[in-house]
C-alpha cells in the first residue's frame, strides 16, 4: 500500500519514540546496577533504532510485496542477540530480559507500520514497565506460596475452561427460568477476580505500608474479614482505635465502590440509576474516614495476615448462593410484589452484598424488575451488610474503638436509610 510522506513519518516517528521509551529505561537501570565500565547489551540509541528496525523492515517488505524480507530482518536481530548472549554468558552473566526486550521492540516498530499504532504503543509501555517493576515483581513472587499459585491456577480454571462450555440460556420453567448457568457462574468469575485483584495487590504492595492503605486493600478481598480482624487487634492496641476505626471504614467504603463496579459491569441502565443512592452513604463513610486520618493518633506497622479469597470450594458456594438469591428474589418480586424483593435484599446482605447485588441487577436487566427497585433494594442490602460489620465491631472490638467508630457507624446507616425512603 502507499502512504502519505506525513503518514509514513508518522509511523516511523511513533516507532522511534517506542525504542527511545525502552532505551531509556534499559539505559537507567545500566546506570543504576552496573558497577564497571563494561559495555550494557543496548541503551537508549540501540533500542531507538530497533524501534526504526522494525518499521523499515515491514515497510520494505511492502515495498516490495515480499514478507521475507521482514522476516530476514527479524532473523539478523535474533542473530545479534544470540551472538551478545553468548558473550555475556561466557562471562559468567545470564538472563534474557534485555534481548527479549530488543525483539519485542522490533515488533512494535513493525506495528507502527502496519497502522496498529495503539497496540504498538501498549506493546512499548508494558515493557518498560515490566523492566522498571524487576524488584517489585520479584518481591512479589517471593511473597508467594504454593497455595496462591494453585489458587490463581483455579481462578484460570473457573475462567477459561469452566464458563465457556456452560449453556447460555435457562433450562428451567418459571420462576427458575432466571438460572442461567453461564450468567451465573460469569458473576462467579467477576466476584472473584475483583477479590483476587484485592488479594495480588496486597501481595504486591505488603501489609506493611499503614493502617489505611491495608483497610483499602483489604476491602478489595473482604470488607468483613478487614472489619473483624481490625475489631480484634484493637483490644490489644488501645492506643490505635482511631487508626484501626479509619482502617474499618476505608474497607466499608471499598465495599461501596465494589457495588458500583458490579453494577457497571452487569447492568449500565441500573447504574446509572443507582450511583447516587449509592455514592451518598459511600461519600459519608469517606467523609468520616478523613475525619479519623485527620484527627491525632499513632500509626502501626504489625503485618496483617490477609488469606487468599479464592478457593474453588469458595466460588462453587458463591455460585450456589447467587442462584438461590436470584431465584428468591425472582420468586419474591412474582409473588409478594416489590416488598418481597426488599425482604430477599435485607436478608441477603445480611450474608453477602456481592450476590444480592448482581441479582437484581440481573433481574433489572432482564425487565423483571424496574430500575428503580433494584436501586433501592441494592441499597438496602448494602445497609444490612453495614449493620452486620458494625455489630462485628461492637461485640468483638475494644471500646475505645467502638466510640471512634459509632459515629461514622451511625452517619452512613442515617444517609444509607434516607436515601430508600426518598427513592
Amino acid at each position: 500500500m502507499e502512504l502519505e510522506q506525513h503518514n509514513l513519518f508518522f509511523r516511523f516517528g511513533v516507532a522511534l519514540f517506542i525504542g527511545l521509551l525502552v532505551g531509556l529505561q534499559r539505559e537507567y537501570s545500566y546506570d543504576q546496577t552496573l558497577q564497571t565500565n563494561e559495555k550494557a547489551f543496548g541503551g537508549v540509541r540501540t533500542f531507538a533504532l530497533y524501534g526504526l528496525l522494525g518499521c523499515a523492515g515491514a515497510y520494505l517488505a511492502d515495498l516490495f510485496t515480499q514478507p521475507l524480507i521482514f522476516i530476514a530482518t527479524l532473523l539478523a536481530v535474533a542473530l545479534l542477540i544470540a551472538v551478545s548472549y553468548y558473550v555475556t554468558a561466557l562471562a559468567g552473566k545470564q538472563g534474557m530480559t534485555t534481548e527479549v526486550a530488543a525483539l519485542v521492540t522490533v515488533a512494535a516498530g513493525a506495528l507502527c507500520y502496519w497502522d496498529q499504532i495503539a497496540l504498538a504503543v501498549a506493546l512499548g509501555v508494558i515493557t518498560t514497565a515490566l523492566l522498571s517493576f524487576k524488584i517489585e515483581l520479584h518481591g512479589f513472587v517471593e511473597r508467594l506460596t504454593r497455595d496462591d499459585i494453585v489458587a490463581a491456577l483455579k481462578f484460570a480454571l473457573i475462567t477459561a475452561i469452566i464458563l465457556p462450555i456452560l449453556p447460555n440460556e435457562a433450562i428451567w420453567p418459571p420462576p427458575f427460568d432466571v438460572l442461567n448457568p453461564y450468567r451465573i457462574w460469569l458473576m462467579v468469575v467477576l466476584i472473584s477476580g475483583i477479590s483476587f485483584l484485592g488479594y495480588v495487590l496486597f501481595k504486591l504492595l505488603g501489609s506493611r505500608r499503614g493502617i489505611s492503605l491495608t483497610g483499602l486493600l483489604g476491602g478489595l478481598v473482604s470488607s468483613t474479614a478487614t472489619t473483624l480482624s481490625f475489631s480484634q487487634r484493637s483490644r490489644n492496641n488501645i492506643d490505635l482505635a482511631k487508626p484501626f476505626a479509619m482502617a474499618i471504614i476505608i474497607a466499608w467504603t471499598v465495599m461501596f465502590i465494589r457495588v458500583l463496579i458490579e453494577v457497571f459491569v452487569v447492568n449500565r441502565a441500573l447504574f446509572e440509576v443507582v450511583w447516587l443512592p449509592v455514592a451518598i452513604p459511600g461519600i459519608a463513610a469517606l467523609a468520616f474516614a478523613a475525619y479519623l486520618f485527620l484527627s491525632p493518633h499513632d500509626d502501626d506497622e504489625e503485618d496483617v495476615v490477609v488469606s487468599n479469597p479464592f478457593e474453588l470450594r469458595s466460588a462453587i458456594t458463591f455460585g450456589l448462593l447467587f442462584g438461590v438469591i436470584l431465584l428468591i428474589a425472582h420468586a419474591a418480586q412474582l409473588y409478594l410484589g416489590d416488598t418481597g424483593v426488599y425482604i430477599s435484599s435485607f436478608v441477603s446482605g445480611l450474608a453477602d452484598v456481592d450476590a444480592i447485588t448482581l441479582s437484581v441487577a440481573e433481574l433489572s436487566g432482564s425487565g423483571e424488575l424496574s430500575l428503580t427497585v433494584a436501586a433501592r433494594a441494592i441499597v438496602i442490602a448494602i445497609m444490612a451488610n453495614t449493620l452486620v460489620k458494625g455489630g462485628i465491631v461492637l461485640a468483638s472490638g475494644s471500646s475505645s474503638i467502638k466510640r471512634a467508630l459509632l459515629p461514622g457507624f451511625l452517619l452512613i446507616l442515617i444517609a444509607g436509610i434516607s436515601i430508600v425512603v426518598l427513592l
